[in-house]
């Protein structure tokens, strides 16, 4: 961990964090007609350009990763952006114990880790059970955005995604979506883009 990510999460993490306990979004961000959550948003650099660029939607950011976290609120604090705060535990239990049912906008689930062997594919997030309890914290017309650049694990996002009840995939031919102006380009994905690793982006609608 750098000195400036240590200094950041010693100062100025308790006026971003989020408590493990249910929450009223509405005393969270008095003024908000959207709330996204993002799930594992590593070093936050995805999460702070998409929160610069639409100061009018409130962000919450799920990470466990302590360097990820004092990353982000060093780069929430010196950008002076309000409209982000931060869950610093795990995400089965922010979605099941601290998010109302039908209470948040939309997810983004960005680059999870793949856990690529075989016998460890059963520890990926993207399962049945979690994503049936996401839907239910989700409005309708809400939304499910994934992405990954392992193609297993994308065609396993896209099977239990396609099998989830209630979603409906935006890509007209139930497919993977082309990547949405509203995910920025990390550096890590151009890196991967020079090496030639494909990424994959999933786009889902909740409905009735």
């Amino acid at each position: 961990m750098s000195p400036r990510q240590q200094r950041n999460l010693e100062l100025n993490l308790p006026q971003y964090q989020l408590p493990q306990n249910p929450w009223d979004l509405t005393q969270i961000f008095p003024h908000a007609t959207n709330v996204i959550v993002e799930i594992g948003f590593g070093m936050g650099a995805s999460l702070v350009t998409t929160a610069e660029a639409h100061p009018d939607i409130h962000f919450i950011g799920i990470e466990v990763h302590q360097p990820g976290i004092g990353a982000l609120i060093a780069e929430l604090s010196e950008r002076g952006l309000t409209n982000v705060r931060v869950a610093t535990f795990d995400a089965v239990d922010v979605i099941t114990s601290c998010l109302a049912p039908k209470s948040i906008d939309g997810v983004h689930i960005f680059f999870p880790d793949p856990w690529p062997k075989a016998r460890h594919h059963k520890r990926r997030l993207i399962q049945p059970a979690f994503i049936a309890q996401l839907i239910s914290r989700i409005k309708l017309q809400g939304y499910i955005h994934c992405a990954t650049d392992w193609e297993d694990y994308a065609l396993q996002m896209l099977d239990v995604l396609s099998n989830s009840a209630n979603l409906k995939n935006q890509d007209k031919n139930n497919g993977f979506s082309p990547r949405p102006e509203t995910r920025p380009v990390t550096k890590f994905e151009q890196r991967g883009q020079r090496l030639g690793h494909g990424v994959w982006d999933l786009l889902y609608t909740v409905g009735d």
